[in-house]
């Protein structure tokens, strides 16, 4: 290769500004994208005219060859020539193994996952997760894989794999009950709960480790938090993973603390601790299901009805498992109002108080900076308009970032401007525009200054050197301090 020749060689500036080189940069991606669109749907067509109708057509003589049909996707999908398929996996510069998965994730999404091969095509979803969710629904019944296209296909671009694995063991629990009652018992098998007494260090420590069932797993960190923080309101001053790991011991040698009061200092209230599992549900079942939940046999609930929540998790969890924890003694139910997002609940203060967290949170599940998917839970509420300048600690005003997005909003030339709470309009640096929302990212090409009301151009808001923008103000907002 004769680097003199190349207009910009490896680690040479061309001297192009940032702009058109992002601008470049953008073209590329979407050659890029076209060109993956445009085999996909080439390796269709090859499909369809390389495919036998069933099991008993499988086995032809081709060119005086015995050629069979092999299946490569999952049920309901066609039957491929074995021999057609190397030609095509050659001609695609693949390995033999690699080759057959990627084409069998290609016809899974032609087949199988129509609806998600049509978000490719319109620029919805990114051709790499398509894939990935076509890896997962391979092993699925066709019913099952249709559940998870119909409802994955609208939001694929906006959701993290653990959703997707999540809806994926939803569709087993609604469609083949019986597979997904074989693999929790399966799962349970491996539970187990050991202390390294075999390598205890020099200072006197050991390694636990673990496998439990989720609600024990509940039950078990629930007690140690609650030993902890009352070692701290007893006076303990260590740290505190140094109090979870006391409270732990202290389990092994009964419960020191549980008869203990204590008075929370900002209320008033006396809080006296209670013995108990407390299983917290997001059990979305119809009435029917859950008078169901007493029968024994897995015909018993309807299929649209048999799914519940785990907590924060989300996991889905099969009414049958439900029905197990809730029936253990001692065991507490908590049921939760449903919160209405579109509340305003302004306070006073820069301190967010939980309930607020917990609405911001449920609104925006993730950071909202362009396509980011650390979960909220893991991130700072940014105040969109400062506190010190108006802006009201309400959960109009309140955005996830995280603590990466968060600095570049503080410290750098980003900015975002609340179009209307769940919809974010970011502005980079040299003045790309990014639309999130819970449809996902979308970049305004080309580039220009947008009013997030009207969308005029060059309006007064962005004319300033840092885009600063006062947001719509908060109904119920209180006054800023004086």
């Amino acid at each position: 290769m004769d680097l003199g020749k190349h207009p910009s060689p490896m680690g040479r500036y061309d001297g192009r500004s940032t702009r058109d080189l992002l601008a470049g940069l953008t073209t590329a991606l979407k050659v890029q994208r076209d060109a993956r669109i445009d085999e996909w749907c080439q390796i269709v067509a090859w499909a369809d005219a390389n495919t036998t109708d069933c099991t008993e057509g499988a086995a032809t003589i081709t060119d005086g060859f015995l050629d069979t049909g092999v299946p490569i996707a999952g049920p309901g999908a066609p039957l491929v020539s074995e021999f057609g398929l190397m030609e095509l996996v050659a001609v695609l510069g693949r390995s033999p193994d690699g080759g057959r998965d990627y084409v069998g994730r290609v016809i899974e999404l032609g087949w199988r996952l129509q609806r998600t091969f049509a978000a490719v095509l319109d620029g919805r979803c990114a051709a790499w997760r398509a894939e990935r969710l076509a890896d997962l629904t391979r092993q699925l019944s066709a019913d099952a894989a249709e559940f998870v296209d119909r409802h994955i296909a609208p939001v694929i671009a906006t959701c993290t794999w653990a959703q997707i694995e999540r809806l994926g063991e939803e569709a087993i629990i609604r469609f083949d009950p019986e597979l997904a009652e074989k693999r929790r018992r399966e799962a349970a098998e491996e539970r187990h709960f050991d202390i390294n007494l075999r390598e205890v260090d020099s200072s006197g420590l050991v390694t636990v480790e673990g496998v439990l069932d989720a609600a024990d797993g509940i039950d078990l960190n629930t007690a140690i938090g609650r030993r902890a923080n009352l070692l701290g309101k007893l006076g303990s001053e260590d740290t505190l993973d140094l109090r979870r790991s006391n409270a732990a011991g202290e389990l092994a040698r009964q419960d020191l603390t549980l008869d203990l009061e204590v008075t929370d200092p900002q209320t008033g209230e006396v809080v006296r601790t209670v013995p108990g599992r407390k299983v917290e549900l997001h059990a979305h079942l119809t009435d029917t299901a859950i008078r169901a939940l007493a029968a024994t046999g897995l015909g018993a609930l309807p299929a649209h009805a048999a799914v519940g929540r785990l907590a924060n998790a989300q996991t889905p969890i099969s009414p049958f498992q439900i029905r197990e924890w809730v029936n253990q003694p001692n065991t507490t139910v908590i049921v939760r109002p449903v919160i209405d997002l579109a509340d305003h609940l302004p306070v006073g203060s820069y301190e967010i108080p939980d309930r607020l967290k917990t609405r911001v949170r449920l609104r925006d599940p993730h950071c909202v900076f362009a396509h980011c998917g650390r979960p909220a839970e893991a991130c700072d509420l940014d105040h969109a308009k400062e506190h010190t300048k108006g802006g009201s600690t309400c959960p109009c005003n309140l955005v996830p970032l995280c603590r990466r997005h968060h600095r570049a909003k503080t410290l750098s030339l980003w900015r975002y401007v609340i179009v209307e709470p769940g919809t974010y309009l970011w502005i980079a640096p040299h003045d790309r525009h990014f639309l999130v929302d819970h449809d996902g990212t979308r970049q305004l090409d080309p580039p220009r200054r947008l009013d997030p009301e009207t969308m005029d151009v060059e309006h007064p808001w962005e004319t300033t050197e840092l885009h600063d923008y006062d947001g719509a103000p908060c109904p119920g907002a209180h006054p800023p301090d004086q």
